[in-house]
């Protein structure tokens, strides 16, 4: 009997990267603070979460949304968007693309959210209740939606090609990512931007969190609120932020002689078919998600150097998610958590997450896991805590995991 015909191993070439986190506005600068965590940024207090078990989130702060847009575009725009435009040019510049002389049609976009414009719906569900339907805004519905993003970006660079938008939960970002790597496998265009943005200062869904206990209620010290892999860990903090990638097809990536960053080499996706907020306790779905990334790219466990994991800082994410990395890929790989210098941006952090794993794979260096003071001994990996740690790897893991079930993880390698 023979084989079961396979496609052979593909890798899109990552030629550009955006971001824009609390941790920095653009790549360098954030890519810089997570490595240093005496300038991992405070968690501010927000005023319009006052009142809340958890009154405190990542915010981006030294952005000025307006001025970077022009005040006629960013009206266009719900929050999500602004931060992924400004991600989506930075990306394209960093690729050294030219929006202007590209071929359009062949220029697709594929950017994941989890909740869209939430806050917007917050705001007009106030106009609506307080001062009636005539002061709700006309611009609801095409500002808000999940899909305001990739709409966004693809009309800020004239993408004409496919545009797309995946809501996965918090794994949405990886999930972009790994569709994008498709669409260049099968043909369907030269270039994605693809990735994850999120912007949600929403009392309702803060409210919500707290409720569910996924969320850190260390008001007396947010900034050692979020602590993944450690003993006392009480839940994430949620953050705001936006991350892309420029995806190219390797020969058209060479043929105009970019200089590519590393590749996407693997993806793999799986649902856990079990709860709607609680992961699988065995972690079979993620690690399904992963055996199929490691087999889509072609190598082994011992190929892996590092993995960015989803590293939630909640009790039950953090213990399932490790006890799966060790079972799957041993013990060697360099494990660690940037949520606690970024928060966790929900269908962002993928995108985000992703970046950075590129960024470690160019420097060989990992960055180290913030306020890890008291390890979990029953965390079964090795954790990066404390200094960023130089290591010498040529292939890494990015994994995550949504509510509902939505599981992730790509494979990335050096270029």
């Amino acid at each position: 009997m023979t084989a079961p015909y396979r496609l052979p191993p593909f890798a899109a070439a990552v030629t550009g990267i955006g971001l824009v986190t609390s941790a920095g506005v653009g790549a360098e600068a954030t890519w810089r603070a997570v490595n240093d965590p005496a300038a991992t940024p405070c968690v501010p207090h927000r005023a319009e979460l006052h009142g809340l078990p958890c009154d405190f989130m990542y915010s981006v702060t030294d952005l000025d949304t307006r001025a970077v847009l022009g005040v006629a575009a960013h009206r266009l725009m719900d929050r999500f968007s602004h931060l992924a435009v400004i991600a989506a040019r930075e990306a394209v510049a960093d690729a050294g693309l030219d929006p202007a002389v590209w071929d359009s049609g062949r220029v697709a976009v594929v950017i994941g959210s989890a909740h869209g414009g939430l806050p917007f719906y917050d705001e007009q569900h106030t106009a609506l209740t307080e001062r009636g339907a005539r002061r709700v805004s006309p611009k609801l519905a095409p500002l808000a939606v999940v899909n305001g993003a990739a709409s966004s970006v693809a009309t800020d660079l004239g993408a004409r090609g496919p545009s797309q938008a995946v809501s996965t939960a918090c794994s949405s970002g990886t999930v972009a990512i790994g569709t994008a790597h498709q669409m260049l496998r099968t043909g369907a265009c030269d270039i994605v931007v693809a990735g994850g943005a999120e912007s949600v200062c929403s009392r309702l869904l803060i409210a919500s969190a707290c409720r569910l206990k996924a969320v850190s209620t260390r008001r007396d010290d947010p900034r050692a609120a979020c602590r993944p892999f450690d003993t006392h860990r009480d839940g994430f903090v949620v953050g705001e932020g936006a991350g892309l990638l420029v995806m190219e097809r390797p020969e058209h990536a060479r043929a105009r002689g970019a200089a590519v960053r590393a590749h996407i080499a693997g993806y793999g996706a799986s649902s856990d078919a079990y709860s709607a907020v609680a992961p699988d306790p065995d972690g079979l779905g993620i690690e399904r998600a992963l055996r199929t990334a490691l087999a889509d790219a072609g190598v082994c466990a011992a190929d892996i150097g590092h993995v960015n994991a989803h590293g939630t800082s909640t009790v039950s994410n953090d213990l399932i998610e490790t006890t799966m990395l060790r079972r799957v890929l041993g013990e060697h790989p360099l494990v660690t958590s940037t949520k606690a210098m970024t928060g966790h941006t929900l269908g962002a952090a993928g995108g985000i997450e992703t970046a950075l794993t590129v960024l470690a794979l160019q420097h060989r260096l990992v960055p180290p896991t913030v306020n890890l003071d008291a390890p979990d001994p029953d965390i079964p990996v090795d954790v990066v805590s404390k200094e960023a740690r130089p290591a010498a790897f040529d292939a890494a893991v990015k994994t995550s995991l949504g509510f509902g079930g939505h599981n992730a993880a790509l494979v990335l390698t050096r270029a």
